[in-house]
Formats: structure tokens, C-alpha cells, sequence
């Protein structure tokens, strides 16, 4: 889930954090991709609310949308490079089997319906990213010649680090969490909804939004945690609002605690402070030289037989993208 309502605080604290760009602003930077969000948000994206599928009933949105989108970035010399996630830590585990089981209700319900748009949007709700679709777009990758990593961890926690040490410039991802790692920019899809043009994204600065927040690291990194996260249920009565106040007043959830009386749980603290370990784990403790990168050569008569006879791609619009890939990319 991210960490909750962490949009809505920064647009209301830190306007000046947000700031909304062409992508081709970003020509020769190398952006590090939330690789799991990002094919799960391709994966949902059903315009007419049906899933694009082979002849053969296999489902093809991820790998459709991620080429285009894919081609959006490489085409003005955006270096990418996608960081998939890992064994989860342990104490996500409670977390991940919420979704699995919220998934399973869904699917049960999808046979109690006969109404077709409540079957559709029950089927996207219940949808969940598979092994075979994660090797379906590392596929893709290799044929693109786009760099991969894949080792244990939270795949945002260590494209965040990459950028907060320069190894990268951005973070692409939809997932706040990135902000609560430290990441210093992040690009996400426009945030204004009144602006329509695709070719404009949103870039949240992690130093402006610091800066106007007027906390530390560790004091927003507390804020984020007691909002709620994925390591951390958010507390009754407590919303983004009231975190903020709190934090600003008491500095540290112990004196939270202490000197309110708010129905924290009894091991809420180890929960806290388990949370805070996770989002520190990568923090100064990432050597770029030690982690396993998967690369390639782009292999474009290879991909194009793939995206036109095993995904059943339209060709003359496949064919029209590659133009791109062979006019642009260096």
C-alpha cells in the first residue's frame, strides 16, 4: 500500500516539492525502475476492462504496455535499468498473505455475480503478478538490451538506494515507500489530473519536501511509518494530519506513546522499530560492484518476431515503435 496518504500530505505541505516535466527532459539520465509496480500497473491497464489476450487465452497486458512504455524512455536516450523484488523481509509476510487472501474473496465472488462489469472489475481485483509473467518481461528486457537486478529485498528500497548514491538520477515507481527510503527523485505519472497530455510526468523532490516538512530523515521516516505502511498497520484516529503533528511535537514514537492515548497495540513499538530496520536496510550498505546485474545485446529482429507471432502484437504498430529504437537509440 505505500505509505499512506503521503501524496495528499506532500501536496498539502510541500506544493514545491512536485513538479510536473516533459519526459524528454530527461534525455541522457539513467532512471532506476520499480520493475514489480510498474508491470502490475501495465497488467491492470484495461481501458475497455478486459485483458488483452492471445488466441491461446494467455494474458499480454504487461508485456504490451511495458514495450511502449519502454520505448517511451529509450527513445530519447533514457538509460533504464529494473530492479524486481526479492524475498520479501519477514515481517511483510502478514501483510502479503492479507492480499493473497483479499484475492481468494474476490475470485469467489466472480461466481456470484452475473453482472458482466462487476465480473470484470472483481477479475482485476483479484489479479496477481505471476512467475511466468516476471519471466515474461525479463524476456523482454533481454531482448531490448535493458539491464535487470534481481536479489532479495524490496525492489523500491534498492532502486532508491541507487539513486540516493548516484548511481542512478531518478526512480520510476508509483510506490511513496521510495520517498521514505530517502529517494531523492522520484517520477511518477502526472499527479495533476487536470492535465491530459501523456507526455508530461510528475517529479517529487525528496530535499524540497524535507525542507518544508521541517524534519530529519529519521523524523520523516517516523511520520511515513506511524501514517501507516506495509510493515505497519496505521493507528485509530490517527490519519496523516494527526502523524505529522505528533511527530513534529513528541519527535519520537516512544513519547508518542507516553504521552498520548491513542489505542497503539501492545507490540506496537517492535512493530515500529522492525519497520524502521527495513527502511534502513539498504541505506549506506549497498556496494553496486557486489550486486548481480543482468545485461544483454537488444536483439531487434528477435524482438519483433516475439511481440508479432508469440504476443500477437499488431505489426505495422510494432513495427512503427521499433522505428524509434533504430532512429533514436544510442
Amino acid at each position: 500500500m505505500g505509505i499512506k496518504s503521503l501524496t495528499q500530505s506532500i501536496h498539502r505541505l510541500s506544493p514545491d516539492a512536485i513538479h510536473h516535466e516533459n519526459l524528454y527532459k530527461l534525455t541522457g539520465k539513467r532512471v532506476a525502475v520499480d520493475a514489480s509496480l510498474i508491470i502490475y500497473q501495465q497488467l491492470l491497464n484495461t481501458p475497455n476492462g478486459k485483458f488483452f489476450t492471445t488466441k491461446e487465452g494467455k494474458i499480454t497486458n504487461h508485456i504490451t504496455g511495458l514495450f511502449y512504455k519502454i520505448m517511451n524512455y529509450i527513445s530519447l536516450n533514457i538509460e533504464m535499468i529494473f530492479i524486481f523484488d526479492g524475498k520479501p523481509p519477514d515481517n511483510k509476510l502478514s501483510c502479503i498473505q492479507e492480499r493473497k487472501e483479499k484475492c481468494k474473496r474476490n475470485e469467489e465472488l466472480i461466481h456470484k455475480t452475473n453482472n458482466e462489469y462487476e465480473k470484470l472489475k472483481l477479475k482485476k481485483a483479484s489479479t496477481r503478478l505471476t512467475k511466468d509473467m516476471i519471466n515474461d518481461i525479463k524476456k523482454l528486457l533481454n531482448l531490448l538490451g535493458i539491464s535487470y537486478i534481481h536479489q532479495d529485498g524490496e525492489g523500491e528500497a534498492i532502486a532508491s538506494e541507487l539513486c540516493r548514491i548516484g548511481y542512478v538520477d531518478y526512480v520510476l515507481s508509483e510506490d511513496m515507500d521510495t520517498m521514505a527510503y530517502g529517494c531523492p527523485k522520484l517520477i511518477r505519472n502526472c499527479l495533476d489530473k487536470k492535465i491530459k497530455r501523456k507526455d508530461l510526468i510528475s517529479i517529487i523532490d525528496y530535499d524540497q519536501l524535507i525542507l518544508d516538512f521541517e524534519m530529519d530523515h529519521d523524523q520523516f521516516l517516523n511520520y511515513c511509518i506511524l501514517c501507516g505502511c506495509d510493515y505497519c498497520k496505521p493507528i485509530p484516529r490517527i490519519g496523516n494530519i494527526t502523524a505529522y503533528k505528533l511527530i513534529k511535537k513528541y519527535k519520537s514514537i516512544d513519547e508518542i506513546i507516553k504521552n498520548t492515548k491513542y489505542d497503539f497495540p501492545e507490540n506496537y513499538i517492535d512493530l515500529f522499530n522492525d519497520a524502521k530496520k527495513n527502511f534502513y536496510m539498504f541505506r549506506d550498505n549497498l556496494k553496486v560492484n557486489e550486486l548481480k546485474i543482468y545485461s544483454s545485446i537488444k536483439d531487434i529482429p528477435e524482438l519483433s518476431n516475439y511481440l508479432i507471432n508469440d504476443i500477437q502484437m499488431n505489426e505495422k504498430r510494432v513495427q512503427n515503435t521499433l522505428k524509434k529504437f533504430h532512429n533514436n537509440y544510442k
